[in-house]
């Protein structure tokens, strides 16, 4: 099997001005995709019961496409909730909330990403303490999502978003620590862009633990409109055999269907 395409939607009228190449309205972004040609759409909704299941299990078979995976950062854009608060009400609300997502996406087969709302140490919460937070609830949640039959992806960030996990090495090292085999590994092109020496050998680090990947440029715009090196990353991705979703979350830049549309041309020029 190859890699797949993907683009994001995003539902979440809070985080206007984000990284998504469409918004609002399932039906054009689903039918724009399929023109283009992707294999598959990513979604952001605000919360679970947002993700209209039997409208996108229509949409997506009437286009051909799938659904790569469900967001679950509306936690923390609408919410302000994260995995490694101080308060304990306020950890359980954010697991609710993902345990939620990934029953929604799982009837769509896509499972849900854990990026911004994997949270951060600070004040009265130590890094160890912050990383226990995160080990307990990726083992519940991994298993939550097994249970429903898809896995967990977890997404490292950059230092200006969490101070958690950063780089490949220490999220290896710190996968071999859960007790679920079910959570995969997100590896965000943008993100490793600040955070990694060399892509190509990070990607390489992170070897089978990869699950998704966000396929975007070095100042998130779409692929082709910064300065990264994707025939090195192409090679790596190949070295590794990762054959799932590559999927564009990027700034709809200049607008959504350019963006779409350069992702696509960048997908086939270096991934498919």
């Amino acid at each position: 099997m190859s890699i797949q395409s993907a683009v994001t939607i995003s539902l979440v009228k809070e985080a206007e001005g984000g990284p998504f190449v469409f918004w609002h309205d399932l039906a054009a972004a689903c039918a724009k995709a399929a023109e283009l040609g992707y294999d598959a759409v990513e979604v952001f909704a605000p919360n679970a019961d947002a993700i209209p299941v039997d409208e996108l299990r229509q949409l997506t078979q009437q286009h051909s496409l799938k659904v790569a995976a469900v967001g679950t950062g509306g936690g923390w854009v609408i919410h302000k909730w994260h995995l490694c608060q101080p308060d304990a009400g306020s950890r359980d609300n954010a697991k609710n909330f993902i345990r939620s997502i990934i029953d929604a996406g799982a009837q769509l087969g896509a499972p849900a990403i854990i990026g911004s709302m994997q949270g951060r140490f600070e004040g009265a919460v130590s890094r160890e303490q912050a990383l226990e937070y995160l080990r307990a609830a990726l083992n519940e949640l991994g298993e939550h999502a097994k249970a429903a039959g898809v896995p967990l992806i977890y997404e490292p960030l950059n230092r200006y978003e969490s101070n958690l996990l950063n780089r490949a090495e220490d999220t290896v090292a710190f996968l071999d620590t859960l007790d679920t085999n079910n959570v995969v590994i997100l590896a965000d092109l943008f993100h490793m862009n600040i955070e990694e020496a060399n892509i190509a050998d990070a990607l390489r680090t992170y070897g089978k633990h990869i699950g998704h990947l966000h396929f975007v440029d070095s100042n998130r715009r779409p692929a082709g409109c910064g300065h990264m090196d994707y025939t090195a990353i192409a090679s790596a991705l190949k070295e590794i055999s990762y054959d799932r979703y590559a999927s564009a979350e990027a700034f709809p830049w200049p607008d959504s269907d350019s963006a779409a549309k350069a992702t696509i041309d960048a997908f086939n020029q270096y991934l498919a």
